[in-house]
């Protein structure tokens, strides 16, 4: 999911090469999210589906996102890579309890996001509503505050959970252009149109969508990893 930060590339490079690489699961995901979308607004089955999960989310309220995005974020993902042989070794269990963990949190986070951003921005799904939201998360949520953490906590987990290691590249000049500047970019033309289209849905039903691009690009992209011979 993240771009390389080790390598002595510039840090735009390492993010256009990190978008190159993100392509193509980027843009099976975005179809994927797109599909469900018209479903939900053209398909009757599906529509009263949705409806029904809109229902158990006003019941369950922050509950929900938290162990939802706890699953699809962190333990998913982590039990994917533990089944394959080429990629167990990487992986420890306290990596899968901390990036549960971690991910649990940034389900109660991103679903304060959404709803703040509902009662700024509006719950229209008119294309002006759409653009405002899908800005305000790519190009201020996400460089101002979610990649950075995000960032920190793959590094800390990285180098076994060594804070005086994080700490001390953390305070390197040219900390946020070296590691969190690649991810952005490599991220951006993934995340732009699928938070689109993410938007283009009720409230209540953004987070879960979310979950699922999240989930899959992780899988698509462990996957990609593993047929190169990489340690995802």
């Amino acid at each position: 999911m993240f771009a390389d930060s080790t390598t002595r590339e510039p840090p735009w490079k390492a993010g256009l090469r990190g978008a190159r690489a993100n392509l193509g699961p980027g843009l099976v995901l975005q179809i994927a999210a797109l599909v469900i979308v018209l479903a939900y607004y053209h398909h009757a089955p599906t529509h009263a589906a949705f409806e029904r999960l809109m229902a158990f989310r006003a019941r369950t309220g922050f509950i929900f996102g938290i162990l939802s995005t706890g699953l699809f974020g962190g333990v998913l993902p982590f039990l994917y890579l533990r089944s394959n042989s080429a990629t167990r070794g990487h992986h420890r269990w306290s990596e899968g309890v901390f990036l549960t963990a971690f991910w649990a949190y940034k389900g109660l986070e991103i679903e304060i996001f959404y709803r703040v951003q509902a009662y700024v921005v509006g719950t229209g799904h008119d294309a002006l509503t759409i653009a405002t939201k899908a800005c305000l998360d790519q190009f201020v949520y996400c460089p101002a505050f979610s990649v950075p953490v995000t960032v920190l906590a793959y590094q800390w987990c990285a180098v076994r959970f060594s804070t005086r290691t994080v700490a001390a590249d953390f305070r390197t000049p040219g900390w946020y252009g070296r590691t969190v500047l690649p991810t952005l970019i490599a991220s951006l033309g993934v995340w732009v149109p699928a938070v689109a289209i993410i938007y283009a849905l009720p409230t209540p039903l953004q987070l879960p969508l979310q979950n699922l691009v999240l989930c899959f690009f992780t899988l698509l992209l462990a996957h990609l990893n593993r047929r190169r011979g990489g340690s995802a």
